[in-house]
């Protein structure tokens, strides 16, 4: 199977799906190589991602703007990274939705180092 077809299997296993996010990176959180995040970002405890670490995950809400411990809400895109061996999720509440674009405008403090692309689920 080639990297396409896997990131596509991805896209399709992830559709619709609830997910529980631990949250490692809250809103404000900074390892001084990179600007404050902006968002939450998180792991699903029970998924292993491309590079053998757990599975990461974007949260991405017009609704949530303090930092988290954890979260838990709806799949709604896989970020393709051509020049990386994982992808990165994204979820959001039940009630919200995003266009690629502005899921993209939203990560692109992190993704602007890698030659990603949004595909929403």
């Amino acid at each position: 199977m080639n990297h396409v077809q896997a990131w596509a299997r991805s896209v399709i296993a992830v559709a619709s799906k609830s997910v529980f996010v631990k949250v490692d990176r809250p809103i404000g959180f900074s390892d001084k190589s990179h600007a404050p995040y902006p968002i939450n970002y998180g792991y699903v405890p029970t998924v292993t991602g491309g590079d053998g670490e757990k599975q990461d995950v974007y949260i991405v809400s017009d609704l949530i703007n303090e930092p988290l411990q954890s979260f838990e809400g709806k799949l709604i895109a896989v970020v393709h990274r051509a020049d990386d061996n994982e992808e990165k999720w994204v979820a959001t509440t039940e009630n919200e939705t995003f266009s690629a674009a502005e899921i993209a405008a939203r990560i692109h403090f992190m993704e602007q180092y890698f030659d990603s692309t949004v595909a929403l689920v």
